[in-house]
């Protein structure tokens, strides 16, 4: 089958974006906040012992990530005065509530992200994806108080149907569909794309690809760069993804810090959040359809 959620439009054939101040990239730090069932398998470091309940190895790596990982990140980010967009499983918010309480406290933003990072609801029915879904976002909006108008899944895993139950709950965008530096609509009304990067993010590169601290800080700067001179004409987005339990490992941390400090001292980027991105280009595209709509009257 042929994929219907949007339609191809390269990016040259597109009206210019412009981002707040004058900024030629949007940027926006994703941060995945994650909680992990114990016996289940999911994301390792050593794939021995990966399908073992417990599996001591892997589960503990990957705990070190709300237990000390998330707590140095926290003040890199006030180091370089980063608002993160949190990709929170909804277990984080009774698990874990102090790490509520900090984003919180700096005014962050908040996607779902699923109940946990071991349950995908690929291969879920319609009925049971709808209660699964609204559980996540009910108990998101339940324990921070504020909007969540984002989803990112579990990696990055959605069904046919995630789009449209997504939008009946009263969001707006989705991060799954990592194929542009720009958002997009979706053919679900209401519903758009913003951009999410598998590549410049910290599972790929530490866990897939094996690169060292100082690669992932030459990744980052060469991204910024490319996509500051790619917006000569029409602005980017670049999404920085991260998980505390890998980059922010005591000998990787220091590439991160350096990597925030070169981004957020780059001429021409904004530093934001993916929900206020993608208001921004909401609110450009409104303009830009009554343009050619009042064009078309003529």
């Amino acid at each position: 089958m042929h994929n219907e959620l949007y339609p191809y439009r390269p990016i040259t054939e597109r009206p210019p974006i412009r981002w707040p101040g004058g900024a030629r990239v949007a940027f926006y730090l994703g941060l995945n906040v994650e909680h992990y069932l114990v016996d289940r398998p999911s994301t390792s470091i050593f794939g021995g012992t990966a399908g073992l309940a417990p599996d001591p190895l892997n589960y503990g790596w990957r705990d070190y990530g709300p237990r000390v990982g998330f707590w140095r990140l926290l003040e890199s980010l006030d180091r370089h005065n980063v608002r993160a967009s949190v990709l929170l499983n909804s277990e984080v918010c009774t698990k874990y509530p102090q790490i509520i309480e900090a984003g919180l406290a700096r005014d962050w933003a908040w996607l779902a992200h699923g109940r946990d990072n071991s349950t995908l609801q690929a291969g879920m029915t319609l009925e049971e994806e709808r209660t699964y879904l609204a559980d996540v976002v009910a108990t998101i909006r339940a324990a921070t108080d504020k909007p969540v108008n984002g989803w990112l899944g579990p990696a990055l895993t959605e069904t046919f149907e995630t789009p449209s139950l997504l939008a009946e709950l009263g969001l707006s965008y989705t991060l799954d569909w990592t194929n542009d530096d720009q958002p997009y609509e979706l053919a679900v009304p209401g519903m758009y794309s913003v951009p999410y990067s598998i590549e410049l993010n910290d599972v790929t590169m530490f866990v897939t690809k094996s690169y060292t601290g100082r690669e992932f800080l030459d990744a980052v700067r060469d991204q910024l760069d490319q996509l500051h001179a790619d917006s000569a004409e029409s602005g980017r987005v670049m999404a920085l993804c991260i998980h505390p339990f890998l980059v922010n490992q005591p000998f990787r941390h220091k590439y991160l810090d350096e990597a925030l400090q070169y981004i957020a001292n780059h001429d021409g980027v904004w530093m934001t959040t993916s929900d206020d991105i993608l208001d921004a280009y909401r609110a450009q595209s409104s303009v830009n359809n009554t343009t050619t709509t009042a064009k078309a009257d003529r």
